[in-house]
């Protein structure tokens, strides 16, 4: 691998390990068998009673040929990784081999990190994008790596197009949305699926007690929306370019602000009593179902 600044050891590790965990066809069936076997049951153990989703049978229609990429706003650390292992993961067929891009700062330069990353998401936190502009090298392979990784079907690559969290008072305030996210988009040229949530914390244990208050389907309800794919063609035959890449981003962006209408609106008909405790869309009413990953088709 071509790279213009040299690893740490411990770098070196973390990469080593995404990549053994992504990469290699056995590590990556190790890994589906790790989701699928433990984090799945206990994502939905300790989250599904909160968790409410709308959108989810139009994408239980979708069919891809290739691979779907998930845009949704990044408020939580825990956000994408709720929403694809919650909902995802059980009655989606076609949704087999989860990636997380994350920056490399904590997952790939600290022990903690790595750990983090191989006991939550059995390794999926990757590849790993790295902010130091010596390491431009690192990330365009990194790119290279989403590009290919959305070839194929069956995978899903969970992206935040803000590309940080937002840290400000009101979660339906977005940020800017970064061109990289475009540029895959253009060049992998997959399934684009948008998202909004809102609900989550950054601390788990408090966000784990919610699940068993009796404000879990109230006040502390966490409401995700899916949209029907984002249609970019227009963008798909222009020249691949800087300024492109950031339109299609905008775009991206652009549909998940719709969806936090959406969010809004379902969450005053919360208040409201509008949405039943026995509505289908609360996560925790619906059934477990097929994992369809240990079936192994493509």
């Amino acid at each position: 691998m071509a790279q213009d600044a040299p690893l740490t050891r411990m770098e070196r590790f973390a990469l080593r390990f995404g990549e053994l965990a992504n990469e290699d066809p056995r590590g990556k069936w190790l890994q589906t068998k790790f989701l699928r076997g433990i984090s799945y049951v206990w994502v939905r153990a300790a989250i599904a009673n909160r968790m409410f989703v709308d959108g989810l049978e139009h994408l239980m229609d979708l069919r891809p040929e290739a691979g779907v990429m998930l845009v949704a706003n990044h408020r939580s650390f825990f956000d994408q990784y709720c929403m694809l292992l919650g909902c995802y993961m059980g009655p989606v067929p076609w949704a087999k081999r989860l990636f997380f891009p994350v920056r490399s700062n904590f997952f790939y330069d600290q022990p903690l990190g790595v750990v983090i990353n191989a006991a939550i998401a059995g390794g999926a936190m990757y590849p790993p994008i790295y902010r130091q502009a010596e390491r431009r090298q690192l990330n365009d392979d990194a790119l290279d790596k989403m590009v290919e990784i959305l070839k194929h079907r069956g995978n899903v690559l969970g992206m935040h197009p803000e590309g940080t969290r937002g840290k400000g008072p009101d979660p339906y305030v977005l940020l800017p949305a970064q061109p990289g996210v475009g540029k895959v988009a253009l060049l992998g040229k997959p399934t684009v699926i948008p998202a909004f949530i809102h609900g989550l914390g950054n601390d788990i244990v408090k966000d784990v007690r919610m699940n068993f208050t009796s404000e879990a389907r109230g006040d502390h309800a966490v409401m995700t929306v899916f949209g029907p794919p984002i249609n970019y063609d227009d963008f798909m035959a222009e020249k691949p370019r800087p300024t492109l890449y950031k339109k299609t981003a905008d775009r991206f962006m652009a549909e998940i602000r719709k969806l936090s209408e959406r969010e809004r609106e379902l969450r005053r008909d919360l208040s409201a009593g509008r949405i039943t405790q026995d509505d289908q869309r609360w996560l925790g009413n619906r059934p477990v179902g097929k994992l369809y990953a240990f079936e192994g088709r493509e």
